[in-house]
């Protein structure tokens, strides 16, 4: 298995898989953005993203699938939750809910108050998309008021893939405004040895192929408008 990732990108949640599952992997870390200051990775993943996954013939770019799949290649592992267990719906529920509803808006504030030219950050996109993010968050309160993690009773990818968003939010001073509840289960996360071993995994990579090892460093925004097709960063903080 082959895993492509930058430092701090949605890649993490399948790093993070993948040291949960505890199975071999080639980890090769890219500088950010991939597509701009690695222009040859573009003959490996066209769109000029991270994550890609390599396994064989399998070539997957899309982090939350990427995670479904692992499961389905290890379904005796704790993490994965199968398709006979009654939690399997709202498994499969959070762990897209994590990537299409808690990291989507968190991707534009991110954007226009970290990314763009000075001229072009608009602090009321800002304010508007991480509340979104949060009024989404909120629905997890209760839930996790009652238990540990989100589903089965135990940590399963879908804790990989919200706990990802929850790191993003971390990074955008958004964790303060958490749910008590929220809060202490993201600090639970991060205590996890396999949460501990992905940034430990990450950082040694960045280092030993030379890569920036901070979180996705502030980027050369003149890349917006060099290139007609724009990328939202990812994640950009453990």
């Amino acid at each position: 298995m082959v895993l492509h990732h930058c430092v701090g990108a949605r890649s993490f949640r399948v790093l993070w898989a993948l040291e949960e599952l505890g199975v071999p992997y080639d980890l090769r870390v890219l500088p950010f953005p991939p597509r701009v200051a690695c222009a040859e990775f573009l003959s490996e993943n066209p769109l000029g993203t991270v994550p890609l996954f390599i396994q064989g013939g399998v070539r997957m770019t899309e982090s939350s699938a990427i995670c479904t799949y692992l499961g389905t290649l290890y379904p005796s592992h704790p993490v994965a939750v199968t398709p006979d267990h009654e939690d399997y719906p709202r498994y499969l529920n959070d762990l897209f809910f994590g990537e299409a509803t808690l990291t989507f808006p968190q991707t534009i504030a991110l954007r226009y108050s970290r990314f763009e030219p000075a001229d072009r950050l608009v602090p009321q996109v800002v304010a508007d998309y991480s509340r979104w993010f949060l009024s989404r968050l909120h629905t997890l309160a209760p839930r996790l008021a009652r238990s540990e993690y989100l589903c089965a009773r135990r940590f399963t990818m879908a804790d990989i893939s919200v706990g990802y968003a929850l790191a993003l939010a971390q990074h955008l001073d958004l964790s303060a405004r958490f749910r008590p509840s929220v809060l202490e289960y993201w600090q639970r996360l991060q205590t996890l040895p396999s949460y501990r071993r992905a940034l430990a995994a990450e950082r040694g990579a960045a280092i030993r192929q030379g890569v920036d090892s901070n979180p996705a460093p502030r980027a050369d925004v003149s890349h917006w408008t060099r290139h007609p097709v724009e990328e939202v960063p990812g994640r950009t903080a453990a």
